[in-house]
């Protein structure tokens, strides 16, 4: 098990121009991440393989691997040629992940405002063969595609899993965040039960949960059925974190754990604390 950080947890520092994505590469290796996972939020990278070939070469001479490359995508598109164009565009940025020499990435599959479990089964073999074709496109890389859990209408973990085995590819996963199960009302350690099986990476969050009836106000967002959460230091928020964690390794799961941070701390400060927290817990498991 290697633990590391996404660039996102460090969104508040990029978009401020406090750090660039250079300074954040080494950030995380003064700080003992082990890994870095590239999501370009705060920096762009779409097309920029000279910039990529210098991340590449920045995490080599810090000694840490670069676990995931990270990307959004939407195929419930308007038009067929529309569909089409997003799976060449995606098909382009596995072209920049091999050049950042990562093994593993993630792109979204769908935006829609129907979030129902009936529009879920209409448009999942639209969904499946975008994600077919791409897989296939990755495999002579040796790329390991991924949807995460996000998004609401592919976030709870069965309609993940249905996603998956809709696919039918031994190189289409998930990456598992662990956190973002409770933006639709699941329970995290059910929901990693679930889906670990199935994880290709690991993002590891936490949030502060309030129930729909007490609105905190400023800085909380509601989930799909009106609860309330906001960004938390992993290990400080209302995630039974140690037996979520308890889950990963019991499973076997011996691969990549990226902090993911997006509280109101400043971002450095958040990002440690839940890096210390993370291999803390892991260890006391035993």
């Amino acid at each position: 098990m290697k633990v590391g950080v996404s660039t996102y947890s460090l969104f508040q520092a990029l978009k401020s121009g406090e750090l660039d994505i250079i300074g954040v590469i080494d950030w995380i290796a003064d700080q003992g991440g082990e890994h870095v996972e590239i999501s370009p939020l705060g920096y762009d990278l779409a097309g920029n393989f000279e910039l990529a070939d210098v991340i590449r070469e920045k995490a080599q001479s810090r000694g840490i691997e670069i676990s995931n490359y990270a990307i959004g995508a939407n195929f419930l598109t308007d038009s067929e040629e529309a569909y089409e164009q997003e799976i060449e565009r995606v098909k382009g940025e596995v072209d920049l992940a091999a050049r950042l020499g990562v093994q593993r990435m993630r792109h979204d599959v769908a935006r829609s405002e129907d979030l129902s479990i009936r529009n879920f089964n209409i448009e999942i073999e639209r969904m499946a063969e975008a994600c077919r074709q791409i897989a296939d496109y990755a495999l002579p890389y040796g790329i390991t595609t991924s949807v995460e859990n996000h998004g609401y209408f592919v976030q709870q973990s069965e309609r993940v899993q249905a996603l998956i085995q809709a696919v039918d590819r031994p190189n289409f996963r998930t990456t598992l965040d662990v956190g973002n199960f409770m933006c639709v009302d699941e329970n995290p350690v059910a929901a990693v039960k679930n889906n670990i099986p199935f994880a290709s990476m690991v993002h590891v969050k936490d949030f502060y949960l309030r129930p729909s009836y007490q609105n905190p106000g400023k800085g909380w967002f509601q989930t799909l059925h009106g609860n309330h959460l906001r960004g938390a230091i992993v290990g400080h928020g209302d995630i039974d974190m140690r037996e979520v964690l308890r889950v990963i390794k019991s499973s076997g799961y011996d691969g990549y754990i990226s902090v993911e941070f997006e509280g109101m701390e400043e971002c450095k400060t958040g990002t440690l604390l839940g890096l210390q927290n993370i291999k803390r817990l892991w260890e006391d498991i035993g």
